[in-house]
């Protein structure tokens, strides 16, 4: 609950639910919209996912898949539930999976579990009124890397049935994306030997057909250095890659994700960069099919 600590403590003042827990007190405030929880991607404890649906079903809709942070070694997709509802009361199906984190699995076994998640929500969209061929993948902190690195390296998504690119785009918030070297004991557990670390660096596997990009940080970020953004940003755009960046003035790590959920909008505009990117490329998208 460390994160949600964080998230919260510029609302407390503003909110009457001191007392509920850090992620009651986000999850309580969200938007009403339908919600399936846990349903099975793959076989085991930690391969669910719940998915969140606009109250008024229509079929064709956006859909974002979501990966939290944690650091590898944390996170629940229960903790989400005012992101899930964020995009849903929008129009956007939103799919957020649990995955395995270290020590029970090390890079890249993450990665791994996201790319069976992709697929599963990928061939389960129309289902919950999504567009397989509008889907999003999304992320913050640990989860943005995971996000990045499964639209740019693609044999992970090979791996898991995918035959072509999945992602329309990619939203990355906060994200670890080019954090070699590793000095922490615990990430050089998680990453395995030093000759196997550039795999795990989504900057290392930019091309011309990677996927459109919001990349978005504060400027505050004291966990992730915000610099990762702007260096897979100016590696996008060399490649001829479309990117938006974002910089928050004075946001630090937890409350760039924290103000997806409305009490924390007026933090930065993060909800409205997000809604933004999934329109245009929509838009491009209906455009493309229309030709």
């Amino acid at each position: 609950m460390t994160l949600l600590r964080a998230i919260l403590r510029p609302a407390l003042l503003l909110m009457p639910l001191a007392a509920c827990s850090p992620a009651e007190m986000l999850n309580a405030v969200s938007p009403r919209v339908p919600v399936m929880e846990g349903l099975a991607y793959a076989e085991g404890p930690r391969f669910k996912a719940d998915v969140y649906a606009p109250e008024r079903p229509a079929p064709g809709r956006p859909m974002v898949v979501f990966y939290y942070g944690g650091g590898w070694e944390a996170g629940e997709r229960g903790m989400y539930r005012f992101l899930g509802a964020a995009l849903a009361s929008q129009g956007i199906v939103t799919v957020i999976p649990d995955y395995r984190v270290w020590p029970e699995v090390s890079f890249p076994g993450f990665m791994e579990d996201a790319a069976k998640a992709l697929a599963w929500a990928r061939g389960h969209a129309r289902e919950f009124g999504g567009d397989p061929d509008n889907l999003f993948l999304m992320g913050h902190s640990a989860g943005a890397q995971i996000a990045a690195l499964l639209a740019l390296d693609l044999h992970y998504q090979r791996e898991a049935g995918i035959e072509r690119q999945a992602a329309r785009g990619v939203i990355g918030i906060s994200g670890p994306y080019d954090f070699l070297p590793l000095t922490s004991p615990v990430l050089k557990q998680i990453f395995g030997p030093e000759e196997a670390w550039p795999a795990s660096q989504p900057i290392n596997f930019v091309t011309p057909e990677a996927p459109p990009m919001l990349l978005a940080t504060g400027d505050g970020d004291s966990t992730v250095d915000p610099a990762n953004t702007t260096r897979l940003s100016a590696r996008l755009r060399a490649a001829g890659v479309a990117v938006t960046e974002r910089h928050y003035p004075r946001i630090g790590h937890a409350p760039a994700i924290g103000a997806m959920a409305g009490p924390l909008r007026f933090l930065a505009p993060v909800r409205r960069d997000a809604l933004d990117f999934i329109e245009a490329n929509t838009r491009l998208q209906q455009a493309q099919a229309a030709e």
